[in-house]
């Protein structure tokens, strides 16, 4: 298998998460690392800057060259790739790892967000893809990687978040037509797509701890593109790879290892793959639906007291916490739908209320589908409304923004218990 030791690779977004999860299981080998993001001075909610990374990549053993990076600026891009090239002399590898995403529907997906999701995800692929080619065409394993799923047309993958899909899906249409393009002078690009969510500081932002267990660690994503890298690019090219899938392919065989919580047996999986489709939807169908046996099973978790299946009590505890304050940051009206039973939050109207059947005060902003099971655990501060929707347990209708406002809700219910 070739070496990375001496080659250079650029990853766009590895000042965190996966890109520098990935940047450091190459610093390893002894690989020249090229930091490529925008994150020059601290964020304010997530740890890590392109300096900070390139700290730990020199400690685990390779170079850096930490470059501010907007994938969008084409002078900032040329630029890094002129200095990466005669910083180490050549350029080897680009990982097009840098996306945004919004889990939106389409009236809820504002066009500056569509614009950013598309300019960065598309557009910053294929203009980093277009000028790291004439130096790849000198090294001797050229390859280019993208962090971005297999495709697929079942109308599943769209129709919660049609703009981030296409968005995404792009990624791996450039890797589709440049495999094509660039076979002849060996140049290989793949893509790479996790099968179950991996654990970042990002996740543990929207989704919260719980959540991050059920997750697996970056670690599986970097092996996975180790192995890639590390394959022959003349024939290794054109595909889609899943990093578990390539991982057992290769001799893997101990995946707990990856566990965020080893032992974990109800992995949250990842979208975009067909093998996951069908867990998926069944999470997303609504309980009327769902077999006798899955009704059987959630009346036997949630009958060991009566208070987890009141779902009155709970809407009361919610009136109770209303301020002026908190109605004026929220200020919005929620509906839900409960296994059928209609409710609703006011938080707009005069001092706000709650009850059930349809808001008095005016219509609601967004409508929440879910269990009445995953309900109680929402508003006991157990499961967070992003985790919920990204796995399948929530379906929101309507203003999504709207509906994460509630973190601050149920934040309010988990002090108040404490």
């Amino acid at each position: 298998m070739p070496s990375l030791a001496g080659k250079t690779i650029f990853i766009t977004g590895a000042s965190r998460g996966i890109g520098k999860q990935i940047a450091l299981r190459c610093a390893k080998e002894k690989a020249n690392i090229v930091v490529a993001a925008k994150t020059s001075e601290p964020h304010p909610k997530l740890p890590g800057t392109i300096y900070t990374a390139a700290e730990e990549i020199e400690k685990a053993g390779g170079k850096c060259l930490p470059c501010i990076v907007d994938v969008r600026d084409e002078a900032q891009v040329v630029k890094a790739f002129e200095e990466a090239a005669a910083k180490f002399g050549g350029i080897d590898v680009l990982i097009n790892n840098a996306s945004a995403i919004s889990l939106t529907d389409t009236p809820s997906t504002p066009m500056k967000r569509y614009d950013l999701m598309h300019s960065i995800n598309a557009r910053g692929t294929f203009l980093c893809s277009k000028v790291a080619i004439p130096y790849l065409k000198k090294s001797s394993n050229p390859h280019i990687l993208m962090n971005s799923p297999p495709l697929s047309l079942n109308p599943f993958w769209f129709k919660g978040h049609v703009a981030y899909t296409v968005a995404k899906y792009n990624m791996s249409m450039f890797a589709l037509g440049l495999a094509a393009e660039l076979k002849d002078v060996g140049i290989a690009v793949n893509t790479i797509w996790p099968r179950t969510a991996i654990d970042t500081e990002a996740i543990n932002l929207i989704a919260g701890e719980d959540y991050r267990k059920k997750c697996r660690k970056p670690d599986i994503m970097a092996d996975a593109v180790y192995t890639i890298l590390t394959q022959d690019s003349r024939t290794c090219t054109g595909n889609f790879f899943v990093d578990e899938t390539l991982l057992r392919k290769h001799g893997i065989t101990d995946f707990d290892q990856y566990s965020v919580v080893p032992g974990t047996k109800d992995l949250m999986l990842d979208f975009f793959l067909d093998e996951n489709l069908t867990e998926l939807q069944r999470a997303q169908t609504p309980m009327s639906k769902q077999t006798t046996e899955a009704k059987e099973a959630l009346s036997s978790s949630t009958s060991g007291s009566a208070s987890s299946v009141d779902v009155a009590l709970i809407f009361n505890q919610i009136k109770t916490l209303f301020t002026p304050d908190l109605l004026k940051k929220i200020n919005s009206i929620y509906a839900f739908d409960l296994q059928g039973d209609q409710w609703y939050i006011d938080m707009k109207t005069g001092s706000g209320s709650v009850g059930q059947g349809e808001p008095s005060g005016g219509k609601a902003q967004c409508t929440m589908t879910m269990s009445k099971k995953d309900f109680q655990l929402m508003f006991a501060g157990k499961l967070k409304p992003t985790a919920a929707f990204m796995g399948g347990k929530l379906k929101i209708k309507g203003d999504l923004p709207t509906a994460m406002k509630l973190e601050k809700l149920l934040t309010q219910m988990v002090k108040a218990k404490l």
